[in-house]
């Protein structure tokens, strides 16, 4: 399964749930140069997670979405980090199993 498609899965069972999320469209980066630097001028950033999710007592939770044998790019290892240095939620995510777990440990 693509990463897209489980990105549309967990998005769906994200709008079930009731929870306020958003895709942060990194992909707009594959562009022409010009607009490439368009965006990252607008505040685009290379390896920022695939979604922020909202939870209801004020938490923000950053999903990486990867396929089941998917890694993460030296960029988003660094925005994992970036992450965890300020006290940000960051999990890797390969199914909606994955996020319902997630949602349970943060007592959601």
């Amino acid at each position: 399964m693509t990463e897209a498609k489980i990105q549309y899965q967990i998005c769906e069972y994200l709008q079930l749930r009731r929870l306020y999320f958003f895709s942060i469209a990194n992909e707009a980066a594959g562009r022409s140069r010009i607009a490439q630097m368009q965006l990252v001028s607008m505040g685009l950033r290379a390896g920022v997670a695939d979604l922020e999710v909202w939870l209801p007592d004020g938490v923000t939770l950053y999903l990486e979405v990867k396929t089941a044998t998917g890694r993460q790019s030296p960029r988003q290892k660094k925005f994992q980090e970036r992450c965890e240095q300020h006290g940000r939620a960051y999990h890797i995510v390969r199914s909606v199993e994955d996020v319902e777990r997630v949602l349970a440990e943060c007592g959601v």
